[in-house]
């Protein structure tokens, strides 16, 4: 590979003269920065990056911890840093704590040693449980954080999250009000964390201002969740509908309907949390509450390269992307 001192021995210039010209200063002339860029394009020359970090202090990297790329949501979200940062010219490193308090800390243990400029992460299961922080803190003492979707309030760092109880509250609300439903049962197999208390609480709401019965299935970790589920609507008949918080149980409620061979919706109506494309892996079609991962995860890159390009300091903000009630064919047609 041509070198920076090879293309000015060739161009018969100074490594200085080629330095500029490629940085398109304006102290060479355009003739000068042609036959520059020309060859070096030519000769497929490509700038030593690491001699650049060194020279500006940044590694033009972002630290992505996130607790799995399993679930579409996570996925989408790492897809909307991604697109983003590469349009700003950074890239980024993803670690996958698997919802383990060890394996976050490993995570930015590795890469707070100057790797990254800055991190984006989701929580893991484990740390919100333990409240576990001190990570956190210590990091953000140099490098600059933004959470999404799950956080911890405590750690002072700029935050992305989700209106989930309003999302949920306006679910609820719509198959009360809507579809006259009396009987909804909410499903959960997330509700230590925080996001699924919030959707729990609004469900609450939505049943409590309607003055209706609450009906809470938690799976906690249920090795064989969709028996489990079938099981509560054998001995609920009353059910008429239900609601998911979390991204893969709606499907799997929507199954066990079926397997009981009650019509959906006419009997029983069905919406899932979490991703748009949920409809397109399911027969027929579900309803879902769409966090809208890729626009969580475009302002939180974005929220990140402002703090990098030093406009904020030590301004911290939470910024909300309101989720949308998908209705498909699960739900009966208002």
């Amino acid at each position: 590979m041509v070198t920076l001192k090879e293309l000015a021995k060739l161009l018969n210039v100074s490594v200085s003269t080629v330095s500029k010209a490629l940085s398109d200063s304006s102290e060479i002339g355009e003739a000068t920065k042609k036959r520059v860029t020309e060859l070096a394009n030519e000769l497929n020359y490509k700038p030593n990056r690491i001699a650049q970090q060194l020279k500006s202090s940044e590694t033009k990297v972002v630290g992505v911890v996130v607790p799995s790329l399993m679930n579409p949501f996570f996925a989408e979200v790492v897809h909307g840093i991604e697109t983003t940062l590469g349009n700003h010219n950074y890239d980024m490193t993803i670690c996958i704590s698997n919802e383990s308090l060890e394996k976050e800390q490993r995570s930015f243990d590795l890469l707070s040693t100057g790797s990254v400029d800055g991190f984006i992460v989701a929580v893991a299961r484990e740390t919100q449980k333990e409240y576990n922080i001190k990570h956190f803190e210590s990091v953000s003492k140099s490098t600059p954080i933004v959470m999404f979707d799950r956080v911890l309030n405590d750690v002072n760092c700029s935050k992305v999250v989700v209106d989930d109880f309003q999302s949920v509250y306006e679910a609820a609300s719509y198959l009360i009000e809507k579809e006259d439903r009396k009987h909804i049962l909410l499903i959960s197999n997330i509700q230590e964390l925080s996001v699924g208390q919030h959707r729990i609480n609004g469900y609450k709401k939505a049943i409590q201002e309607s003055n209706l019965s609450e009906s809470i299935l938690k799976l906690d970790g249920e090795k064989n969740p969709d028996e489990l589920i079938l099981h509560y609507l054998k001995e609920h008949k009353d059910v008429d509908a239900i609601i998911s918080i979390d991204h893969i149980t709606g499907i799997m409620a929507l199954n066990m309907v079926k397997k009981l061979n009650k019509h959906v919706p006419n009997d029983i109506s069905v919406i899932g949390f979490g991703y748009a494309d949920s409809q397109f892996v399911s027969s027929p079609k579900i309803s879902v509450i769409n966090q809208k991962g890729y626009e969580i995860g475009k302002s939180s890159a974005l929220t990140l390269l402002e703090i990098l390009s030093k406009k904020v300091k030590t301004t911290y903000k939470t910024e909300m992307v309101k989720s949308e009630l998908v209705l498909n064919e699960t739900t009966k047609k208002a």
